[in-house]
């Protein structure tokens, strides 16, 4: 549970993460006020366009936008109903929430979403 705080935001806290985990994100200081000004734009373009948001079902924001969000859901209903009806091989999982599994870049061992 979230504190309940006035100071406490946990949209800028949640996208101050997605930020912090980036692969993309230097290890070390930038070198100029230009070079933060360029990554951060890079981010946000990946972060807006790429990068699927879990809060509006995993698409993008760029998709939700611009009305391609029901299309998309509709999609991947499709292709997960087609994987429903396929009967299943020998240890295969059935697909249940469509959430995408990808390596942590903090914790390359471990799985995380994406």
């Amino acid at each position: 549970m979230r504190p309940r705080v006035s100071d406490d935001n946990a949209f800028s806290e949640a996208l101050f993460r997605t930020l912090k985990y980036c692969r993309s994100f230097p290890q070390r200081a930038f070198t100029s006020p230009q070079d933060a000004k360029a990554w951060t734009a890079r981010f946000v373009t990946w972060h807006n366009t790429e990068h699927r948001h879990s809060a509006i079902r995993f698409v993008t924001p760029e998709d939700r936008h611009l009305g391609r969000e029901a299309a998309l859901l509709a999609q991947r209903h499709q292709v997960y109903q087609r994987a429903r009806a396929r009967p299943p091989s020998a240890g295969a999982a059935t697909p249940a929430t469509g959430r995408q599994w990808a390596q942590c870049a903090s914790s390359p061992h471990r799985k995380c979403r994406s």
